[in-house]
């Protein structure tokens, strides 16, 4: 068994490549393998900032022979006078065999010529030369280039190619590329060595490489930054600031990490503590470090109480320059901290109230008018929900003044140069000029949550006005006849739709969002007659595109999809569950619990056999009583009064709009089942469809009835066993 090695070597690559490229490439090599009849014991892909690698171990040497059985044309097509025709001569040849080596096998359809074919197995050398190229050609990421002359695409242009079986060199030869690649023995080491090195065989490839300089393992060299960080940190008992996107994009900056420490003078901890960071996580790629146990205040203006003068930088430099390279970045950060400084200065001149006026100079969309516009529709918002919400007249006042305020921050120099703290520095200018604590918050949290994961508001009016913001952006979007499709979503609809639902969830807030989207598209329609809107069909299309995000919701947080759709699957289910996005979280939950004590099952069983047959009767699904229409004169059985009783013990909970009446109704449903079933089956069962037409219709009600009082909790016949 052998060992094969590729190394695909660029220029230097951009630090998210490596990362979208990795997956694919092994993938095609696993794939391509299979295909090709190549076992092999483990499929290895790593990079550094110039290289891609491939390692497969247990290859054999060459592929297994391939025999098989083709089917020719039938006997009376392939034979004439005994002798083969054209058409059995052109099958022999395309299959590699002599016409008289063909067989006549009998098959359903009649007597057919049949070939044995054998091909033999190729040298996995011979066979590897044709596909590296391929897989290289097949890799796709952002912003390919072409060079020179070539016809090439790559995210950066190819060097070197190594690639060796053992020791026997693959040759390889990338035919578009100017000049014209051709697989070696020779890689290259760390940038700053200038020196190649030479791979006597795959598998002395990573100790060579990191005797020159390059640690090739991609999670070698995260483990080593991780711990050199954490050291650092430990050191000056501090909390170091490396969230997963920034730890990712260092390990695809360095070949060989150095860890350094860099300082910038105090008085920059007078800057906000996220400027401080984002200046140097987003635009230096440097580490911050935040006191042990600090508290850092959202609102804050300065970084006094929360941030060290001093960041950790994961570089590349060798060891005898790094206090060289270390005094370069001080320089750099200090340029960058002293614009900052700059920008905040220039905001705090300003009074944020100007800055709002400002906003009518700043379009929004086209036909939408201004961002002005849109913080003035964002308050109308703001103002339905708190009609609709149960909340404080403080929390009222502080939403309201929030929502006129919010988008202040939009035109200030510091956003305009880092977009990443809009809300932020809004919410900071405010407190700063003597708002309340409440409103600077509210605007911070308004842009919460930003993705998936991501926290979400913690004060009830950062709250509203969170949700009003994401309202505002859905009505004005669909009303102006831009949807998201499957591949585009610019203004991110589906996140906004998500996060409306999250913030209800989480504050467990019983909204008629139906009500609200009714009310809010009819004036939509007045606010933007040029679009000529239909108030009626934009409320169902937001309808079902918030209960496809509800169900989405549900399904990825682990709720079994078909107890989710059971809920509010459909698009007529639109209304039920859009009434209150809370109560259908709470049935799919108390489904999921149903089912995982085995109490679904039998309930299920029984109320979806009652459904089938209640379909044929015309009964409305609002009957949730039995009183007026089941006439219990009219029973032959005995299990035809137990199943009455049942339904008379559910009513009061289908009818009731307590919190628990699922729970109860679920319980009582549970707790029928052997009446219910016992109608079905048993001793005294019965005949639905019985001859006697007001006996038949009374047993029919029955089923009605109970139909209809188990769809209050959901739609059984959707649940899958």
């Amino acid at each position: 068994m052998s060992t094969f090695l590729l190394e695909i070597g660029t220029e230097e690559l951009p630090a998210d490549f490596a990362r979208l490229a990795l997956p694919q490439l092994e993938q095609l090599v696993r794939r391509d393998l299979a295909t090709l009849r190549l076992s092999h014991a483990g499929i290895y892909c790593t990079s550094t900032p110039r290289r891609l690698v491939v390692s497969v171990t247990g290859l054999p040497h060459r592929q297994p022979d391939l025999e098989e059985e083709r089917k020719g044309p039938p006997q009376a097509q392939a034979l004439k006078d005994g002798e083969p025709t054209a058409a059995a001569l052109g099958f022999a040849k395309r299959c590699g065999v002599a016409p008289e080596a063909l067989e006549i096998r009998d098959t359903p359809k009649g007597p057919f010529l049949f070939a044995s074919c054998l091909e033999p197995g190729q040298s996995t050398t011979d066979v590897l030369a044709i596909q590296v190229p391929l897989w290289i050609e097949a890799l796709q990421g952002r912003r390919f280039m072409r060079w020179g002359e070539g016809e090439s695409r790559f995210s950066r242009p190819v060097r070197w190619l190594v690639a060796l079986l053992d020791a026997e060199l693959v040759p390889v030869s990338l035919m578009g590329s100017d000049p014209v690649v051709t697989a070696g023995r020779e890689s290259r080491g760390h940038r700053l060595h200038q020196a190649s090195v030479t791979i006597a065989s795959a598998e002395a490839h990573t100790e060579l490489l990191a005797a020159a300089g390059v640690e090739v393992d991609r999670d070698r060299r995260g483990a080593l930054i991780r711990s050199a960080v954490e050291a650092a940190a430990s050191t000056h008992n501090a909390d170091a600031d490396l969230p997963e996107t920034l730890f990712q994009e260092l390990i695809d900056l360095v070949e060989s990490p150095t860890l350094l420490e860099g300082h910038f003078d105090e008085h920059y901890l007078g800057l906000p503590a996220e400027v401080l960071s984002t200046v140097m996580r987003s635009h230096q790629r440097y580490v911050p470090l935040y006191a042990k146990g600090h508290n850092l205040d959202p609102l804050a203006l300065d970084a006094r109480a929360s941030l060290l003068p001093r960041f950790l930088c994961v570089s590349n430099a060798l060891p005898e320059a790094a206090a060289s390279v270390a005094r370069g970045n001080e320089r750099v950060l200090k340029a960058r901290l002293a614009d900052a400084e700059f920008f905040v200065r220039a905001d705090r001149n300003v009074a944020s109230i100007d800055r709002r006026s400002q906003l009518g100079r700043v379009t929004f969309a086209e036909g939408l008018g201004s961002l002005l516009d849109r913080t003035e529709r964002l308050e109308w918002c703001t103002d339905v929900l708190l009609e609709q919400l149960e909340l404080s007249s403080s929390c009222g006042s502080h939403a309201r003044r929030a929502a006129h305020l919010c988008k202040h921050d939009l035109v200030s120099q510091m956003v305009g140069e880092f977009p990443e703290l809009q809300g932020a520095m809004g919410g900071k200018y405010l407190v700063a000029e003597g708002e309340p604590y409440q409103v600077g918050l509210a605007v911070l949290e308004h842009y919460l949550p930003r993705g998936a994961g991501d926290a979400l508001p913690s004060s009830d009016a950062g709250a509203v006005v969170a949700l009003a913001e994401r309202l505002e952006l859905l009505l004005s979007i669909y009303a102006k006849g831009e949807r998201p499709t499957g591949s585009s979503d610019p203004y991110a609809l589906r996140r906004a739709g998500q996060g409306l639902l999250q913030i209800l969830w989480n504050k467990g807030w019983r909204l008629d969002l139906l009500a609200l989207l009714q009310r809010s598209c009819q004036h939509w329609a007045e606010l933007l007659p040029h679009y000529t809107v239909d108030a009626e069909g934009l409320t169902t299309e937001l309808a079902d595109f918030l209960r496809q995000r509800l169900v989405s919701l549900l399904e990825e947080g682990g709720m079994d999809s078909d107890l989710v759709q059971a809920v509010a699957g459909q698009t007529g289910d639109q209304g039920r569950v859009l009434s209150d996005p809370e109560d259908g979280r709470q049935r799919v939950a108390l489904l999921m619990e149903l089912r995982s004590s085995g109490q679904l099952a039998a309930v299920q069983a029984v109320v979806t056999r009652a459904a089938r047959l209640a379909n044929q009767a015309d009964l409305p699904s609002s009957v949730l009583s039995a009183e007026a229409v089941v006439d219990p004169g009219l029973f032959e059985k005995s299990s035809e009064a137990a199943m009455l009783a049942v339904l008379n013990k559910l009513e009061p909970f289908a009818t009731s709009s307590a919190h628990d009446r699922y729970r109860d109704l679920a319980g009582g449903l549970s707790a029928g089942a052997p009446a219910l079933a016992a109608f079905f089956d048993g001793e005294q069962s019965v005949m639905v469809m019985a001859e006697d037409g007001a006996v038949r219709k009374n047993r029919l009600h029955l089923l009605g009835v109970l139909r209809n009082q188990a769809a209050v909790l959901a739609d059984f016949s959707r649940i899958v066993g």
